[in-house]
């Protein structure tokens, strides 16, 4: 046999002289490195924040969602609070307002500093309902009246400032609120006109600041009108919910979770057990037309009203307190156009009785822009039937 030896490898030639020298290191991918890290260090706490706002966002959604489906399940109403709460709790925001006011300084100093010198804000709490995932919030026009900044903070903790007023109706105590927001989730509507005095209800909402507080208690009267100063378009649930500053706007949920109505006043200057809210029949016509409108168009006679007394009852030869006394007829008002006069009683509108003035002026404020209503009234003792044409309530009326 041959013998097999592996053959010799020879060496490596030299570079040939006067060769370039070796490349340099390539630094970029370090370079990015670095600035991958410094990017994500500067980022880390928002991104932190946003993951926390999503979890928080995400459990409620969850819950709720899980509420409500176990709320059409369990109809025993004890069982059913704590599920109403996690079905509405999403749904409901704080708001907080801030405005100038005059500056309480000597006027000297005033003078001194000028328009640099320090103003005080004024600085406002209270509630609102989301009733729509696009961003629309219900809440009372006294929550943001007067107020130059207005804040709304979700219930996962997100504080939103970028907010539109889209409409407001001083004579129902309604403002609608814009906001963008990814995540919203909207409360469903219940009819209010369903309820009767006993149902129990729940008022959730931001009392004094504590968010999220929910109460609990039943409808205690419906229809209440001439209760509460500067409200003219009212129609009050009244509920022994417990209520009080800063609840105001929240929403009023039956045992579906439903809004049924918008928390809007309490009797006396903190909670006796006596609430007022804004009927869903009400708040929801509002909303819809400060949606679409920016306003809200209701019918106007063009009259001054007084109640009736024991005193007036006899002197106009009356059977009883029921009815609305002209005081006051508007110039060239429907009212003026029909010959109304001042003395005349009004008993009924369009068939129906009525009770007070409050009572009168929801029935005209109701009645179509345009339509010829049958006023009933009592003049010199005599029963008459005036026909007269309504017109739109005039927006510097109040």
């Amino acid at each position: 046999m041959y013998d097999q030896r592996p053959e010799p490898v020879p060496p490596p030639e030299p570079p040939p002289a006067g060769g370039s020298d070796p490349q340099p290191p390539n630094r970029l991918p370090g370079l990015l490195f670095f600035l991958f890290v410094a990017v994500s260090v500067l980022l880390l706490p928002y991104m932190v924040e946003q993951v926390q706002f999503a979890l928080t966002r995400g459990r409620a959604r969850a819950e709720a969602e899980v509420a409500r489906v176990q709320l059409a399940e369990f109809p025993e109403h004890i069982s059913r609070y704590r599920l109403v709460a996690k079905a509405v709790e999403p749904s409901v925001v704080g708001i907080e307002t801030s405005g100038p006011v005059a500056s309480a300084r000597p006027d000297d100093l005033s003078r001194l500093f000028g328009d640099q010198f320090p103003r005080y804000r004024a600085e406002g709490k209270g509630s609102g309902v989301i009733v729509d995932e696009s961003g629309y919030i219900i809440t009372n026009y006294h929550v943001i009246d007067g107020a130059s900044d207005v804040r709304v903070k979700l219930s996962d903790g997100r504080t939103l400032r970028n907010v539109t007023v889209v409409g407001v109706d001083p004579l129902s105590d309604i403002a609608v609120l814009k906001v963008n927001g990814h995540g919203l989730v909207a409360a469903p509507w219940g009819d209010s006109e369903r309820l009767e005095v006993g149902d129990p209800v729940l008022a959730v909402g931001s009392p004094f600041g504590l968010a999220q507080t929910v109460t609990a208690g039943i409808i205690s009267a419906k229809g209440r009108r001439g209760v509460v100063q500067d409200i003219n378009y009212e129609d009050f649930l009244q509920t022994d919910a417990a209520v009080n500053p800063g609840n105001s706007g929240g929403p009023l949920v039956n045992l579906q979770g439903e809004v049924v109505g918008i928390n809007t006043a309490i009797y006396g200057p903190a909670y006796l057990g006596i609430s007022f809210a804004i009927p869903s029949q009400i708040a929801r016509t509002v909303y819809q037309s400060l949606r679409e409108t920016g306003t809200v168009a209701r019918g106007w006679l063009g009259v001054a009203l007084q109640s009736l007394d024991e005193d007036l009852t006899e002197r106009f030869g009356l059977d009883d307190t029921q009815g609305a006394l002209v005081t006051a007829i508007v110039p060239d008002s429907p009212a003026a156009e029909a010959a109304l006069r001042m003395g005349d009683v009004i008993v009924a509108w369009n068939g129906e009785p009525v009770a007070d003035p409050a009572a009168l002026s929801f029935a005209v404020a109701a009645t179509r822009i345009g339509s010829k209503a049958t006023v009933t009234l009592i003049r010199d003792g005599e029963r008459q039937e005036i026909a007269v044409t309504v017109a739109k309530r005039p927006a510097q009326v109040q």
